[in-house]
């Protein structure tokens, strides 16, 4: 077996089975699961249709790894239009590449850009983080370097803390925009700067902005790092890569599609690696996939149920605990009254509603727990539901006040 399978820490999941074994929650509360970021409002159904339309031809043939030129051509536009890129500046056929969902493509990536032969190579992220980053990085002879998002940098990476012995060790930068729990964004100077340390130190950029569609100022929508490179004037993106997905912007977390964009160079190497890895898309998932990057009026309207459910939530909880609207993302990044991983145990066993614990979710990294004495609160249930968690987490805080 490989011997770095076992440095693999349990998975976030696994450990809040663990913390909630044992408890017996009140058998007249219904279950309500806020701990995992699974979208539950539906498929738009047009989605659904071009997927049952496209099956009969679409399993006949072994779908290639690169993907359809419908697909990859209607990505192109999308980027376009949504990130306001120079459509001549993007060529379907070297600067997309279709995934099955970005978990596989986020460690897969990692496995083909870090090279081992060098001598202790580093994998940057944000901390806390998505823990496919850490899996994928140790699996791929690297280790993790953690930068801390705290409240007293707006839970931005402090970037300017990183040593620069780390800097000349990095080989691949995570960057995760909208953050995976906390909602801050990455504005364009930060992300020019981090380039400009690409191209110092000789390393690669992967950015997580799986989140980009779900935000609650219209005029103010997520940048992309490449709209950074544009900036620039970097028409080539080097050392510049992206992730997206339909599961969170088209709430279809089972469809598994996203794509990869950006360094020509680096698509070509990493096509051959998933050439290798076995991993294409499916006939019919193209073609559903293709109608979804071409339709924005059931992303506003998933935006529009969102804001709603983050108002209503709020404007429940600000009387008894200090909380805020993050900027983008789905997740409340909440701070507990007592340690995260008790507040979330009294909080199914009295309750019956389950959080995840912030510090499952961060390592300790300059003597500090980023996530500790915080639970991740993900608003996917329907409206009501999500008032109701509300109310009975206001109850917990009141009782433990």
């Amino acid at each position: 077996m490989n011997s770095q399978l076992e440095q693999l820490n349990p998975y976030p999941f696994e450990k809040l089975a663990t913390l909630l074994e044992g408890c017996s929650p009140p058998i007249h509360l219904n279950l309500i699961n806020l701990a995992i970021g699974e979208p539950q409002q539906a498929t738009p159904p047009f989605i659904v249709s071009a997927l049952a339309e496209a099956l009969e031809t679409g399993l006949k043939k072994y779908p290639t790894t690169k993907g359809g030129n419908p697909l990859r051509e209607q990505i192109v536009t999308w980027l376009s239009q949504r990130f306001q890129l120079p459509l001549e500046r993007l060529d379907a056929q070297q600067h997309v590449l279709p995934v099955n969902g970005t978990r596989e493509a986020l460690f897969a990536f990692a496995q083909c850009v870090i090279n081992r032969e060098t001598v202790e190579p580093l994998v940057l992220m944000p901390n806390p983080f998505y823990q496919i980053y850490e899996g994928a990085t140790l699996l791929a002879g690297a280790k993790p370097y953690f930068i801390n998002c705290v409240a007293e940098n707006d839970f931005q990476p402090d970037f300017t803390a990183v040593p620069e012995a780390v800097w000349q060790k990095c080989q691949l930068l995570y960057l995760c925009s909208p953050h995976n729990p906390t909602g801050t964004v990455l504005d364009i100077p930060t992300l020019i700067d981090l380039i400009h340390k690409a191209d110092k130190y000789d390393f690669v950029i992967a950015a997580d902005e799986c989140y980009s569609e779900i935000y609650f100022e219209h005029a103010v929508p997520p940048v992309s790092l490449l709209q950074a490179c544009v900036a620039m004037e970097r028409w080539d993106f080097k050392r510049c890569v992206i992730f997206h997905s339909l599961s969170k912007r088209s709430n279809a977390p089972g469809l598994r599609s996203g794509f990869v964009a950006g360094d020509a160079e680096i698509l070509r190497d990493f096509l051959r690696y998933r050439t290798y890895h076995g991993c294409s898309m499916s006939l019919a998932v193209q073609a559903a996939s293709v109608a979804a990057w071409k339709d924005e009026a059931h992303v506003q309207a998933s935006r529009t149920l969102y804001q709603e459910k983050f108002a209503a939530v709020l404007d429940i909880l600000s009387p008894v605990i200090s909380v805020s609207l993050p900027t983008a993302g789905f997740y409340l990044w909440l701070k507990t009254p007592i340690a995260d991983t008790l507040f979330a145990r009294e909080l199914f066993a009295r309750k019956h509603v389950i959080v995840l614990p912030g510090s499952f979710l961060s390592r300790v990294a300059q003597g500090v727990n980023p996530g500790m004495n915080r639970v991740r609160i993900a608003l996917v249930p329907p409206l009501g539901t999500c008032i109701e968690a509300a109310w009975r987490i206001r109850a917990l805080i009141e009782d433990l006040s």
